[in-house]
């Protein structure tokens, strides 16, 4: 490659010794590799085989230890303090991790569970009144200065009709209970007709309201934790 980029500049126009520069190359060397035939982006290596590199068997010996019962689940970087407390030294890390890498066994060296195919949520889909119910809490100023109210809303994902609402001075499930007892009331809600969607407010999932939602018949739906922005409008709500 680099050969190429320099026959490709000169070609273009430019000095040979300038695309060397711009190269960090010398020009002799790339005359050097010209004659000596290294050809494309091959580098003649060293001429000498170092004094330490591994034999076979020492080869073998690493490569057994590191896939033996005790090691094949742990990392070279744990297998190397491992076997220095035994006062015994096979390999360096990096040549650990080398020797892998040659014999393709770089793979997870770690238990996991195997993958599992999760389904999402189903959802649930308003295409009629008082099917899907939205319910939240908000804040409204006072005339004092740090007290707030609490707002409770509750509103029909299909009709967008406000069945429901309450300001308190507190926030409680006893109070939206009561709002949520009202409504169903007051719209004639039957057992199994009804989901109620929220987010995963402390009153949204007090047991005090939702044992009440279990003795309406009415099913709780929860919007996904941290996520602020699953409240349902016409969009599917998830039933949890």
């Amino acid at each position: 490659m680099i050969l190429g980029l320099v026959d490709e500049a000169v070609t273009a126009g430019a000095r040979q010794h300038k695309a060397c520069q711009l190269l960090g190359l010398d020009p002799r060397t790339l005359q050097r590799w010209r004659a000596q035939g290294i050809g494309e982006d091959r580098r003649a290596g060293p001429m000498q085989v170092p004094a330490n590199k591994l034999s076979a068997a020492e080869r073998a010996k690493v490569l057994e230890v590191v896939n033996s019962v005790e090691f094949r689940d742990v990392s070279p970087k744990q297998i190397v303090p491992i076997l220095a407390e035994r006062d015994e030294y096979l390999a360096s890390e990096s040549t650990i991790y080398r020797l892998l890498r040659e014999e393709g066994q770089m793979a997870h060296r770690e238990p996991s569970r195997p993958p599992t195919k999760r389904q999402p949520p189903k959802a649930k889909v308003a295409t009629g009144p008082n099917q899907v119910w939205s319910w939240d809490i908000t804040y409204l100023r006072s005339p004092i200065r740090g007290l707030f109210f609490h707002l409770q809303v509750v509103i029909d994902v299909w009709s967008r009709k406000l069945v429901g609402w309450t300001v308190h001075e507190e926030e409680s499930a006893e109070h939206a209970s009561a709002m949520i007892e009202a409504a169903c009331v007051r719209e004639g809600v039957q057992r199994g007709q009804l989901v109620l969607h929220s987010d995963n407010g402390g009153p949204m999932k007090g047991a005090t309201l939702l044992a009440l939602l279990q003795d309406l018949g009415v099913v709780a739906s929860f919007g996904r934790p941290r996520v602020a922005t699953t409240t349902p409008s016409r969009r599917p709500c998830s039933e949890r």
